[in-house]
């Protein structure tokens, strides 16, 4: 659906308008429109550089990032298409290593718009058909591409001959689109398969396994082809072709260190692209991936708390997020008394989100989602109480929510907040606090 994006540049926004006004208003899933689209403005997809294409429930977004530290740090030039943008939508589209100017941005939007706004494509698969024509266009090395929904679907499946796909975990989400069972998750996510093409999986059991091996490209999972081992500060993968060491990853939680070996798996997998291992292990401590457990630096939301308070963002909506998020809060916080803010979308799922998390939780307090169909703080707080948490209240906004805790927090500090749920309420609070993703 749309994704309410607005610009600060004028004739940007008259473009993301006009998207917003022509898109059918749900997302429909189906790869006629976009091929429809692509056609009209000179099939681009057919002349990208060399494609790394990336599915997953959760994990995708970070794993794209270890390919583009690996790449860049191996001197190579980068395009990334990823999803949703935060806060400003040029973050979905980057250049060769650059974020997409609004000079660039408006009349590409443009272009798209005009040759094919007759057709009722959704917001996303415009937005794929745009930045597959900007990566046509600049020269580059390297695409990283992470699939938006799905994967069989997928706008992004057009591509017809990446170098490599992955699939990174696999969980409960978005079941009105891909099913109810993983069984059914784990089908759509393959369907990003392609027949000659390796595809890079993480470990999963023989019923998913099973799955995955049936949508017809080879397979190399982990604990099979490849695996991992993590001791003390450093990271030891291992494959057919020998082992690579790296630091730890510089991104927050437990489960990084599988999404950068599942990068390095899929790098070490394709055969079009030479990566050194001095790469491999400089993308651990490159990558950057905002509001996933992105510890807040100094700025206006967070001076509404004591200056040893950490504040930690962290778009998570789901119950493998949530379990993810409760083992890292454990690591980064385990001496601290951690205190929630909480906006969630309507169509997510609280019980899940918080089932491993809620026993850690000192407070919460519940916020909209401007702009999007949230739980009402209120129905929400209901929830959360539900699980156990006993001090639960509801604000207007982020702001409000940190204000009312900063007597709880300043009575038992140092303490933890992390604020969660939705990547649009990240969005909200990254701008808020002044810290927009580069």
């Amino acid at each position: 659906m749309p994704d309410f994006a607005r610009s600060t540049d004028p004739a940007v926004q008259a473009q993301l308008d006009r998207l917003t006004l022509l898109s059918p208003g749900a997302d429909i899933l189906g790869l006629e429109r976009i091929t429809r689209l692509l056609e009209r403005v000179g099939n681009p997809h057919l002349r990208l550089p060399p494609v790394l294409h990336v599915a997953g429930t959760n994990g995708k977004g970070s794993t794209c990032a270890f390919l583009r530290a690996a790449l860049e740090a191996a001197g190579m030039r980068v395009h990334v298409y990823s999803s949703p943008h935060l806060v400003r939508f040029n973050e979905r589209l980057r250049l060769a290593g650059t974020l997409i100017d609004d000079d660039t941005l408006a009349p590409l939007l443009a272009e798209v718009l005009d040759a094919g706004g007759d057709i009722g494509a959704s917001f996303f698969e415009v937005t794929t058909a745009a930045a597959f024509l900007a990566f046509a266009r600049t020269p580059a090395d390297a695409c990283v591409i992470e699939v938006g929904l799905g994967g069989r679907l997928d706008a992004t499946n057009v591509v017809p001959a990446p170098i490599a796909t992955a699939i990174a975990q696999l969980g409960i989400d978005h079941q009105a689109f891909l099913g109810d069972t993983l069984p059914q998750i784990a089908r759509e996510k393959a369907g990003i398969a392609k027949p000659g093409v390796p595809m890079v999986t993480m470990r999963y059991d023989a019923e998913i396994a099973a799955v995955v091996a049936a949508a017809g490209a080879p397979v190399f999972a982990q604990g099979t082809a490849w695996d991992y081992t993590v001791a003390g500060d450093r990271l030891t993968y291992r494959d057919a072709h020998g082992t690579v060491e790296t630091p730890l990853p510089a991104l927050s939680g437990p489960h990084q260190p599988g999404n950068l070996a599942l990068a390095i798996a899929m790098l070490r997998h394709q055969t079009v692209l030479t990566i050194p291992d001095t790469a491999l292990a400089a993308a651990a401590t490159g990558a950057r991936w905002p509001a996933r457990m992105q510890r807040l630096g100094t700025g206006p939301l967070t001076a509404l708390l004591p200056d040893d308070t950490a504040v930690w963002l962290d778009g998570g909506h789901n119950a493998a997020a949530g379990a993810a998020i409760a083992d890292t809060v454990a690591s980064l916080a385990a001496d601290r008394p951690c205190h929630l803010v909480l906006g969630m979308l309507a169509n997510k799922d609280p019980e899940g989100l918080l089932a491993d998390l809620a026993p850690r939780l000192a407070s919460v307090v519940t916020v909209p989602i401007p702009g999007h169909a949230h739980h009402a703080p209120d129905a929400l707080a209901a929830r959360v109480r539900a699980l156990g948490v006993a001090d639960v209240a509801t604000a207007t906004d982020v702001p409000a929510a940190l204000q009312a805790l900063s007597g709880s927090v300043r009575e038992a500090a140092p303490a933890a907040v992390l604020i969660l749920g939705s990547l649009y309420l990240a969005g909200v609070v990254l701008e808020a606090n002044g810290e927009l993703p580069d």
